[in-house]
Protein backbone atom coordinates (compact mmCIF):
# COMPACT_ATOMS: atom_id res chain seq x y z
CA UNK A 1 0.00 0.00 0.00
CA UNK A 2 1.34 3.78 -0.92
CA UNK A 3 2.40 5.41 2.12
CA UNK A 4 -0.60 7.46 3.19
CA UNK A 5 -0.41 11.40 3.67
CA UNK A 6 -1.65 13.43 6.46
CA UNK A 7 -3.89 15.73 4.99
CA UNK A 8 -7.53 15.36 3.15
CA UNK A 9 -8.01 16.37 -0.63
CA UNK A 10 -11.47 18.13 -0.85
CA UNK A 11 -13.40 17.66 -4.67
CA UNK A 12 -16.43 19.52 -4.56
CA UNK A 13 -18.97 18.33 -7.34
CA UNK A 14 -20.51 21.06 -8.75
CA UNK A 15 -22.24 20.68 -12.46
CA UNK A 16 -25.48 19.44 -11.30
CA UNK A 17 -28.95 21.74 -12.75
CA UNK A 18 -31.83 20.53 -9.92
CA UNK A 19 -34.26 21.73 -12.07
CA UNK A 20 -36.88 20.96 -8.61
CA UNK A 21 -36.18 24.47 -7.31
CA UNK A 22 -36.93 26.45 -10.77
CA UNK A 23 -37.94 29.30 -10.73
CA UNK A 24 -34.40 30.26 -8.63
CA UNK A 25 -32.61 27.12 -10.17
CA UNK A 26 -31.88 27.40 -13.97
CA UNK A 27 -29.53 25.82 -16.24
CA UNK A 28 -27.59 29.02 -16.53
CA UNK A 29 -26.72 29.64 -12.87
CA UNK A 30 -27.97 25.78 -10.66
CA UNK A 31 -28.89 25.50 -6.90
CA UNK A 32 -24.90 25.16 -5.82
CA UNK A 33 -24.40 28.94 -6.51
CA UNK A 34 -27.51 30.79 -4.79
CA UNK A 35 -27.45 31.35 -1.84
CA UNK A 36 -30.80 29.45 -1.13
CA UNK A 37 -30.31 29.05 2.92
CA UNK A 38 -28.45 31.77 4.56
CA UNK A 39 -26.16 34.21 3.28
CA UNK A 40 -23.70 32.34 1.36
CA UNK A 41 -24.27 29.62 -1.52
CA UNK A 42 -24.55 25.62 -0.79
CA UNK A 43 -21.19 25.57 -2.91
CA UNK A 44 -19.29 28.87 -0.59
CA UNK A 45 -21.15 26.15 2.76
CA UNK A 46 -19.29 23.25 1.51
CA UNK A 47 -16.06 25.59 0.57
CA UNK A 48 -15.83 27.16 3.83
CA UNK A 49 -16.92 23.71 5.74
CA UNK A 50 -13.51 22.26 4.45
CA UNK A 51 -11.31 24.94 4.62
CA UNK A 52 -9.15 24.06 8.01
CA UNK A 53 -5.57 24.16 6.76
CA UNK A 54 -4.71 21.54 9.46
CA UNK A 55 -6.82 18.54 8.16
CA UNK A 56 -7.52 19.74 4.30
CA UNK A 57 -5.32 20.60 1.10
CA UNK A 58 -6.38 22.87 -1.41
CA UNK A 59 -10.13 22.16 -2.82
CA UNK A 60 -10.63 20.47 -6.38
CA UNK A 61 -14.32 21.89 -7.89
CA UNK A 62 -15.11 19.78 -10.20
CA UNK A 63 -17.60 21.54 -12.64
CA UNK A 64 -18.42 22.39 -16.52
CA UNK A 65 -17.38 25.08 -18.47
CA UNK A 66 -20.40 27.61 -18.29
CA UNK A 67 -19.66 27.84 -14.42
CA UNK A 68 -15.90 27.93 -14.48
CA UNK A 69 -15.56 31.99 -13.72
CA UNK A 70 -18.32 31.93 -10.95
CA UNK A 71 -17.20 28.78 -9.14
CA UNK A 72 -13.83 30.44 -9.23
CA UNK A 73 -15.15 33.72 -8.01
CA UNK A 74 -17.53 32.41 -5.20
CA UNK A 75 -14.54 30.41 -4.32
CA UNK A 76 -12.25 33.59 -3.91
CA UNK A 77 -15.60 35.68 -2.27
CA UNK A 78 -15.55 32.54 0.36
CA UNK A 79 -12.15 32.86 1.21
CA UNK A 80 -11.52 29.41 0.49
CA UNK A 81 -9.62 29.60 -3.12
CA UNK A 82 -10.08 26.03 -5.06
CA UNK A 83 -8.68 24.46 -8.26
CA UNK A 84 -11.16 24.53 -10.77
CA UNK A 85 -11.44 21.28 -13.09
CA UNK A 86 -13.86 21.60 -16.63
CA UNK A 87 -15.90 18.53 -17.74
CA UNK A 88 -16.13 18.96 -21.19
CA UNK A 89 -19.54 16.98 -21.28
CA UNK A 90 -21.95 15.42 -18.47
CA UNK A 91 -21.11 11.92 -17.83
CA UNK A 92 -22.99 11.80 -14.30
CA UNK A 93 -21.05 11.03 -10.72
CA UNK A 94 -19.23 8.17 -11.68
CA UNK A 95 -16.80 9.82 -14.31
CA UNK A 96 -16.22 12.95 -11.88
CA UNK A 97 -15.41 11.05 -9.30
CA UNK A 98 -12.83 8.83 -11.39
CA UNK A 99 -11.30 12.35 -12.04
CA UNK A 100 -11.43 13.60 -8.96
CA UNK A 101 -9.08 9.96 -7.43
CA UNK A 102 -6.67 10.25 -10.80
CA UNK A 103 -5.52 14.10 -9.69
CA UNK A 104 -5.60 13.75 -6.24
CA UNK A 105 -3.65 10.92 -6.58
CA UNK A 106 -0.99 13.09 -8.95
CA UNK A 107 -1.17 14.98 -6.13
CA UNK A 108 -0.48 13.10 -2.98
CA UNK A 109 -0.23 9.34 -4.05
CA UNK A 110 -2.85 7.03 -1.81
CA UNK A 111 -4.15 10.31 -0.30
CA UNK A 112 -7.44 10.96 1.15
CA UNK A 113 -10.04 12.41 -0.75
CA UNK A 114 -13.29 13.93 0.79
CA UNK A 115 -15.54 14.00 -2.49
CA UNK A 116 -19.17 16.50 -1.52
CA UNK A 117 -22.10 17.25 -3.60
CA UNK A 118 -21.60 20.95 -3.66
CA UNK A 119 -25.22 21.52 -3.34
CA UNK A 120 -25.99 19.85 0.23
CA UNK A 121 -26.81 21.82 3.47
CA UNK A 122 -24.52 20.49 6.76
CA UNK A 123 -26.23 22.47 9.88
CA UNK A 124 -23.32 21.39 11.95
CA UNK A 125 -20.05 21.84 10.45
CA UNK A 126 -18.33 20.74 14.04
CA UNK A 127 -19.75 17.37 14.22
CA UNK A 128 -19.28 16.95 10.19
CA UNK A 129 -15.84 16.79 10.71
CA UNK A 130 -16.10 14.79 13.83
CA UNK A 131 -17.63 12.34 11.12
CA UNK A 132 -15.06 13.04 8.61
CA UNK A 133 -12.32 12.13 11.39
CA UNK A 134 -13.49 8.89 12.13
CA UNK A 135 -13.94 7.67 8.99
CA UNK A 136 -10.45 8.48 8.13
CA UNK A 137 -9.06 5.17 9.88
CA UNK A 138 -11.15 3.19 7.37
CA UNK A 139 -10.57 4.81 4.33
CA UNK A 140 -7.14 4.36 5.41
CA UNK A 141 -7.27 0.64 5.47
CA UNK A 142 -8.56 0.76 1.79
CA UNK A 143 -12.65 1.10 2.86
CA UNK A 144 -14.83 3.82 0.67
CA UNK A 145 -16.40 5.16 3.50
CA UNK A 146 -19.67 6.69 2.72
CA UNK A 147 -21.73 9.36 5.28
CA UNK A 148 -25.11 8.21 6.57
CA UNK A 149 -27.84 10.17 8.90
CA UNK A 150 -30.80 9.25 11.28
CA UNK A 151 -33.64 9.51 9.35
CA UNK A 152 -36.15 11.75 10.90
CA UNK A 153 -39.44 10.58 8.72
CA UNK A 154 -39.75 7.89 6.05
CA UNK A 155 -38.38 10.28 3.23
CA UNK A 156 -38.82 7.39 -0.18
CA UNK A 157 -36.42 10.24 -2.29
CA UNK A 158 -33.67 9.53 -0.42
CA UNK A 159 -31.25 6.26 -0.55
CA UNK A 160 -31.06 4.27 2.75
CA UNK A 161 -27.87 2.58 3.98
CA UNK A 162 -28.35 -1.06 6.68
CA UNK A 163 -25.28 -1.09 8.40
CA UNK A 164 -24.00 -4.06 9.91
CA UNK A 165 -20.60 -4.85 12.07
CA UNK A 166 -19.35 -2.05 13.41
CA UNK A 167 -15.44 -1.24 12.49
CA UNK A 168 -12.74 -1.09 15.02
CA UNK A 169 -15.13 -1.30 18.07
CA UNK A 170 -16.99 2.46 17.30
CA UNK A 171 -20.76 2.07 16.85
CA UNK A 172 -21.37 4.76 14.92
CA UNK A 173 -18.31 3.56 12.38
CA UNK A 174 -19.49 -0.01 10.44
CA UNK A 175 -19.30 -2.09 7.49
CA UNK A 176 -22.35 -1.56 5.03
CA UNK A 177 -24.52 -4.79 4.49
CA UNK A 178 -26.72 -3.04 1.79
CA UNK A 179 -27.80 -0.30 0.08
CA UNK A 180 -31.62 0.22 -0.98
CA UNK A 181 -32.90 3.10 -3.82
CA UNK A 182 -35.98 5.11 -2.73
CA UNK A 183 -38.38 2.58 -1.26
CA UNK A 184 -42.18 3.27 -1.05
CA UNK A 185 -43.69 4.84 2.22
CA UNK A 186 -43.94 1.49 3.90
CA UNK A 187 -40.88 0.32 3.16
CA UNK A 188 -39.10 3.05 4.41
CA UNK A 189 -41.03 3.57 7.78
CA UNK A 190 -39.60 -0.25 7.54
CA UNK A 191 -36.32 0.93 7.28
CA UNK A 192 -36.45 2.85 9.81
CA UNK A 193 -37.50 0.61 12.62
CA UNK A 194 -34.83 -1.76 11.65
CA UNK A 195 -32.10 1.28 12.11
CA UNK A 196 -31.40 1.98 8.59
CA UNK A 197 -29.63 5.12 8.02
CA UNK A 198 -30.28 7.94 5.03
CA UNK A 199 -27.68 7.84 2.43
CA UNK A 200 -25.69 11.72 2.11
CA UNK A 201 -24.07 10.72 -1.69
CA UNK A 202 -20.65 11.95 0.13
CA UNK A 203 -17.87 9.40 0.07
CA UNK A 204 -14.52 9.01 1.73
CA UNK A 205 -11.82 7.01 0.38
CA UNK A 206 -7.98 6.84 -0.88
CA UNK A 207 -7.12 8.01 -4.01
CA UNK A 208 -5.63 4.43 -5.46
CA UNK A 209 -8.05 2.83 -3.76
CA UNK A 210 -11.31 3.83 -5.45
CA UNK A 211 -9.09 4.15 -8.66
CA UNK A 212 -8.73 0.14 -7.70
CA UNK A 213 -12.52 -0.44 -7.20
CA UNK A 214 -13.05 1.56 -10.91
CA UNK A 215 -10.37 -1.23 -12.33
CA UNK A 216 -12.90 -3.53 -11.35
CA UNK A 217 -15.98 -2.99 -11.57
CA UNK A 218 -16.26 0.17 -13.84
CA UNK A 219 -12.93 -0.21 -16.28
CA UNK A 220 -14.13 1.69 -19.30
CA UNK A 221 -15.02 4.34 -17.22
CA UNK A 222 -11.50 4.77 -15.76
CA UNK A 223 -9.96 4.44 -18.90
CA UNK A 224 -11.97 7.25 -20.49
CA UNK A 225 -11.17 9.44 -17.68
CA UNK A 226 -7.48 8.91 -17.79
CA UNK A 227 -7.26 9.71 -21.27
CA UNK A 228 -9.06 12.68 -20.28
CA UNK A 229 -6.73 13.46 -17.05
CA UNK A 230 -3.67 12.57 -18.83
CA UNK A 231 -4.41 14.55 -21.40
CA UNK A 232 -5.86 17.49 -19.89
CA UNK A 233 -5.13 21.44 -20.57
CA UNK A 234 -4.68 24.58 -18.77
CA UNK A 235 -6.92 27.17 -19.88
CA UNK A 236 -6.62 30.77 -17.84
CA UNK A 237 -5.88 28.54 -14.68
CA UNK A 238 -8.18 25.85 -14.91
CA UNK A 239 -7.64 22.57 -15.73
CA UNK A 240 -9.81 21.37 -18.61
CA UNK A 241 -10.22 17.54 -19.07
CA UNK A 242 -9.88 16.34 -22.92
CA UNK A 243 -12.97 16.66 -24.87
CA UNK A 244 -12.29 13.64 -26.79
CA UNK A 245 -11.47 11.14 -24.92
CA UNK A 246 -13.67 12.25 -21.29
CA UNK A 247 -16.80 11.69 -23.87
CA UNK A 248 -16.30 8.17 -24.51
CA UNK A 249 -16.95 7.35 -20.77
CA UNK A 250 -20.06 5.79 -20.12
CA UNK A 251 -22.74 8.06 -18.33
CA UNK A 252 -23.57 6.40 -14.53
CA UNK A 253 -23.37 7.61 -11.47
CA UNK A 254 -20.74 6.37 -8.83
CA UNK A 255 -23.60 4.25 -6.92
CA UNK A 256 -24.40 2.42 -9.99
CA UNK A 257 -20.50 2.20 -10.69
CA UNK A 258 -18.83 1.23 -7.91
CA UNK A 259 -20.81 1.67 -4.57
CA UNK A 260 -23.09 -0.72 -4.81
CA UNK A 261 -20.41 -3.33 -6.17
CA UNK A 262 -17.50 -2.91 -3.93
CA UNK A 263 -17.22 -4.97 -1.17
CA UNK A 264 -15.27 -2.47 0.32
CA UNK A 265 -17.50 -0.40 2.14
CA UNK A 266 -18.31 1.36 5.84
CA UNK A 267 -20.54 3.70 6.47
CA UNK A 268 -20.08 6.78 9.52
CA UNK A 269 -23.21 7.57 11.40
CA UNK A 270 -23.09 11.37 10.93
CA UNK A 271 -24.49 13.63 13.94
CA UNK A 272 -25.15 16.75 11.96
CA UNK A 273 -28.51 18.31 10.45
CA UNK A 274 -28.00 17.42 6.74
CA UNK A 275 -30.20 17.78 3.25
CA UNK A 276 -29.80 17.50 -0.24
CA UNK A 277 -32.07 20.53 -0.28
CA UNK A 278 -33.82 18.57 -3.68
CA UNK A 279 -37.21 20.31 -3.71
CA UNK A 280 -39.14 23.47 -2.23
CA UNK A 281 -40.26 21.48 1.00
CA UNK A 282 -36.45 20.43 1.55
CA UNK A 283 -35.35 24.19 1.26
CA UNK A 284 -38.60 24.81 4.25
CA UNK A 285 -37.90 22.18 6.62
CA UNK A 286 -33.97 23.89 7.18
CA UNK A 287 -34.51 27.03 7.21
CA UNK A 288 -35.42 29.29 9.83
CA UNK A 289 -39.48 29.97 10.88
CA UNK A 290 -41.41 32.05 12.11
CA UNK A 291 -43.94 31.76 15.20
CA UNK A 292 -46.38 30.13 12.27
CA UNK A 293 -44.06 27.85 10.77
CA UNK A 294 -43.49 30.14 8.05
CA UNK A 295 -40.63 30.69 5.91
CA UNK A 296 -39.92 33.79 4.53
CA UNK A 297 -36.91 34.75 1.89
CA UNK A 298 -36.42 37.87 0.68
CA UNK A 299 -39.20 40.83 -0.11
CA UNK A 300 -42.63 38.48 1.21
CA UNK A 301 -45.48 38.88 4.19
CA UNK A 302 -47.44 36.34 5.20
CA UNK A 303 -50.80 36.85 7.06
CA UNK A 304 -52.59 34.67 8.32
CA UNK A 305 -51.07 31.61 6.96
CA UNK A 306 -49.05 28.89 7.76
CA UNK A 307 -46.72 26.64 7.25
CA UNK A 308 -45.86 28.29 3.94
CA UNK A 309 -42.69 29.05 1.97
CA UNK A 310 -42.28 32.81 0.30
CA UNK A 311 -39.10 33.22 -1.33
CA UNK A 312 -39.06 36.36 -3.55
CA UNK A 313 -36.05 38.52 -5.22
CA UNK A 314 -37.21 42.15 -6.62
CA UNK A 315 -41.13 41.54 -6.09
CA UNK A 316 -43.71 42.37 -2.89
CA UNK A 317 -45.02 38.60 -2.63
CA UNK A 318 -47.98 38.06 -0.21
CA UNK A 319 -50.09 35.89 0.60
CA UNK A 320 -53.40 36.01 2.88
CA UNK A 321 -54.85 32.56 4.57
CA UNK A 322 -52.64 30.25 3.30
CA UNK A 323 -51.43 26.94 4.32
CA UNK A 324 -48.78 24.48 3.36
CA UNK A 325 -48.03 26.79 0.33
CA UNK A 326 -44.37 27.12 -1.91
CA UNK A 327 -44.17 30.53 -3.50
CA UNK A 328 -40.96 31.51 -5.41
CA UNK A 329 -41.25 34.83 -7.45
CA UNK A 330 -38.81 35.99 -9.59
CA UNK A 331 -38.12 38.52 -11.91
CA UNK A 332 -39.59 36.95 -14.76
CA UNK A 333 -41.52 33.62 -13.17
CA UNK A 334 -43.51 32.64 -10.66
CA UNK A 335 -43.94 29.37 -8.95
CA UNK A 336 -47.44 28.34 -6.37
CA UNK A 337 -47.60 24.52 -5.73
CA UNK A 338 -48.90 23.23 -2.54
CA UNK A 339 -45.78 21.59 -0.61
CA UNK A 340 -46.49 18.27 -0.48
CA UNK A 341 -46.18 18.46 -4.36
CA UNK A 342 -42.85 19.99 -4.39
CA UNK A 343 -41.19 17.15 -6.23
CA UNK A 344 -43.46 18.01 -9.58
CA UNK A 345 -41.74 21.63 -10.20
CA UNK A 346 -39.30 18.93 -12.45
CA UNK A 347 -42.07 17.53 -14.78
CA UNK A 348 -43.70 21.39 -14.77
CA UNK A 349 -39.96 22.55 -15.73
CA UNK A 350 -39.66 19.68 -18.65
CA UNK A 351 -43.40 21.05 -19.45
CA UNK A 352 -42.51 24.08 -20.23
CA UNK A 353 -38.88 23.19 -21.73
CA UNK A 354 -41.23 21.34 -24.35
CA UNK A 355 -43.21 24.55 -25.21
CA UNK A 356 -39.94 26.51 -25.68
CA UNK A 357 -40.30 28.58 -22.00
CA UNK A 358 -36.57 29.84 -22.57
CA UNK A 359 -37.40 31.12 -18.70
CA UNK A 360 -36.58 27.25 -17.75
CA UNK A 361 -33.04 27.72 -18.46
CA UNK A 362 -32.18 31.33 -18.97
CA UNK A 363 -30.99 33.33 -15.77
CA UNK A 364 -34.37 35.69 -15.35
CA UNK A 365 -32.75 39.05 -17.08
CA UNK A 366 -28.93 38.50 -15.66
CA UNK A 367 -26.50 37.31 -18.03
CA UNK A 368 -22.82 36.14 -16.34
CA UNK A 369 -20.02 36.54 -17.88
CA UNK A 370 -16.56 35.84 -16.71
CA UNK A 371 -16.03 39.76 -15.96
CA UNK A 372 -19.31 40.16 -14.04
CA UNK A 373 -22.94 40.04 -15.24
CA UNK A 374 -25.50 42.68 -17.97
CA UNK A 375 -28.87 42.75 -16.02
CA UNK A 376 -32.17 43.38 -17.67
CA UNK A 377 -34.04 46.22 -16.51
CA UNK A 378 -36.53 47.32 -19.26
CA UNK A 379 -36.70 46.65 -22.95
CA UNK A 380 -39.18 48.89 -25.27
CA UNK A 381 -38.84 48.76 -29.49
CA UNK A 382 -35.46 49.89 -30.64
CA UNK A 383 -33.98 50.72 -26.79
CA UNK A 384 -33.29 49.09 -23.63
CA UNK A 385 -32.11 49.99 -20.44
CA UNK A 386 -29.88 47.58 -18.85
CA UNK A 387 -26.98 47.35 -15.32
CA UNK A 388 -24.12 46.40 -15.80
CA UNK A 389 -21.45 45.15 -12.67
CA UNK A 390 -17.95 44.54 -13.09
CA UNK A 391 -15.49 42.89 -10.93
CA UNK A 392 -12.73 44.80 -9.52
CA UNK A 393 -9.34 44.13 -11.52
CA UNK A 394 -12.00 42.73 -14.27
CA UNK A 395 -12.70 43.64 -17.96
CA UNK A 396 -15.01 43.27 -20.90
CA UNK A 397 -13.65 42.35 -24.73
CA UNK A 398 -12.62 45.05 -27.03
CA UNK A 399 -15.27 44.69 -29.42
CA UNK A 400 -17.58 46.95 -31.26
CA UNK A 401 -21.81 46.40 -32.25
CA UNK A 402 -23.00 46.76 -35.93
CA UNK A 403 -26.60 47.71 -34.57
CA UNK A 404 -26.63 49.64 -31.68
CA UNK A 405 -25.15 52.62 -29.65
CA UNK A 406 -24.82 52.76 -25.76
CA UNK A 407 -24.96 55.26 -22.90
CA UNK A 408 -23.35 54.63 -20.19
CA UNK A 409 -23.65 55.95 -16.66
CA UNK A 410 -21.37 55.31 -13.75
CA UNK A 411 -23.55 55.02 -10.23
CA UNK A 412 -20.51 53.14 -8.70
CA UNK A 413 -17.15 52.78 -8.64
CA UNK A 414 -14.38 54.52 -11.42
CA UNK A 415 -14.77 53.40 -15.19
CA UNK A 416 -11.85 52.81 -17.31
CA UNK A 417 -13.45 53.56 -20.75
CA UNK A 418 -11.68 52.99 -24.21
CA UNK A 419 -13.74 54.28 -27.32
CA UNK A 420 -11.25 53.75 -30.21
CA UNK A 421 -7.47 55.48 -29.53
CA UNK A 422 -8.80 57.15 -26.56
CA UNK A 423 -8.93 56.29 -22.91
CA UNK A 424 -10.70 58.05 -20.24
CA UNK A 425 -11.26 57.94 -16.35
CA UNK A 426 -15.33 58.03 -15.46
CA UNK A 427 -16.52 58.68 -11.80
CA UNK A 428 -20.07 57.76 -10.39
CA UNK A 429 -22.55 60.35 -12.13
CA UNK A 430 -20.76 60.64 -14.75
CA UNK A 431 -21.32 59.68 -18.57
CA UNK A 432 -20.13 58.88 -21.90
CA UNK A 433 -21.83 57.90 -25.05
CA UNK A 434 -20.70 54.78 -27.48
CA UNK A 435 -21.67 55.45 -31.44
CA UNK A 436 -22.47 52.55 -33.78
CA UNK A 437 -19.72 50.65 -34.79
CA UNK A 438 -17.25 52.34 -32.19
CA UNK A 439 -14.46 49.99 -30.47
CA UNK A 440 -14.78 49.75 -27.28
CA UNK A 441 -14.46 48.69 -23.71
CA UNK A 442 -14.94 48.72 -20.61
CA UNK A 443 -12.49 48.19 -17.43
CA UNK A 444 -12.55 48.08 -13.49
CA UNK A 445 -9.24 49.17 -12.49
CA UNK A 446 -10.59 50.00 -8.73
CA UNK A 447 -10.93 47.71 -5.30
CA UNK A 448 -14.85 47.63 -5.32
CA UNK A 449 -17.27 46.52 -8.12
CA UNK A 450 -18.30 48.85 -10.98
CA UNK A 451 -21.50 49.46 -11.74
CA UNK A 452 -23.43 51.13 -14.75
CA UNK A 453 -26.45 52.04 -16.41
CA UNK A 454 -26.80 51.18 -19.87
CA UNK A 455 -29.43 52.55 -22.55
CA UNK A 456 -28.82 50.93 -25.65
CA UNK A 457 -30.58 52.49 -29.04
CA UNK A 458 -30.91 51.03 -32.20
CA UNK A 459 -31.85 48.16 -35.18
CA UNK A 460 -31.22 45.43 -33.12
CA UNK A 461 -30.09 45.46 -29.40
CA UNK A 462 -29.73 41.74 -28.56
CA UNK A 463 -26.49 40.79 -27.05
CA UNK A 464 -25.82 38.84 -29.95
CA UNK A 465 -24.82 42.13 -31.87
CA UNK A 466 -21.22 41.49 -30.89
CA UNK A 467 -18.09 41.58 -32.62
CA UNK A 468 -15.16 40.78 -30.17
CA UNK A 469 -11.68 42.12 -31.24
CA UNK A 470 -9.57 40.78 -27.97
CA UNK A 471 -10.64 38.79 -25.01
CA UNK A 472 -8.85 38.51 -21.86
CA UNK A 473 -11.29 35.22 -21.14
CA UNK A 474 -10.34 33.79 -24.69
CA UNK A 475 -13.83 33.74 -25.87
CA UNK A 476 -14.59 33.71 -29.67
CA UNK A 477 -13.34 36.99 -31.37
CA UNK A 478 -15.98 36.89 -33.82
CA UNK A 479 -19.73 37.39 -33.60
CA UNK A 480 -20.35 35.08 -30.35
CA UNK A 481 -24.12 34.38 -29.05
CA UNK A 482 -23.32 32.97 -25.61
CA UNK A 483 -22.30 35.29 -23.66
CA UNK A 484 -22.51 39.05 -23.86
CA UNK A 485 -19.75 41.58 -23.10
Amino acid sequence: MTQVVSKITPVLLAGGAGSRLWPVSRDQLPKQFQPLVGEYSTYQQTLKRISDPSLYRRPLVITNDQFRFFAQRQADDAGVPAEVVLEPARRDSAAAIAAAALLAEHRAPGGLVLALAADHIVLDDSSFTDAVRLGCKAAMEGHIVVFGLTPTEPRTAYGYINPGATFDGHTDLRMVQAFVEKPSLETALGYMQNGYLWNSGNFLFRSDAMIAEFEAHAPEILAAVRGAVQYAGSDLGFVRLDKERFECAPKNSIDYAVIEKTRKIAVVRGHFGWSDIGSWDAIWEVAPKDSAENVIQGDGFALKSEGCLIHSSGLITTVVGAKDLVIVATKDAVLVVPKSQSQEVKGLVETLKGVGQNEVTEMHARMHSPWGYIEEMFTGDRFGVKRIMIEPGARTSLQRHMNRSEHWVVVRGTATVTIDDRTNILAEDESVYVPVGRVHRIANEGKVPLELIEIRTGTYIDETDIVRLEDDYMRALSPYPASAG
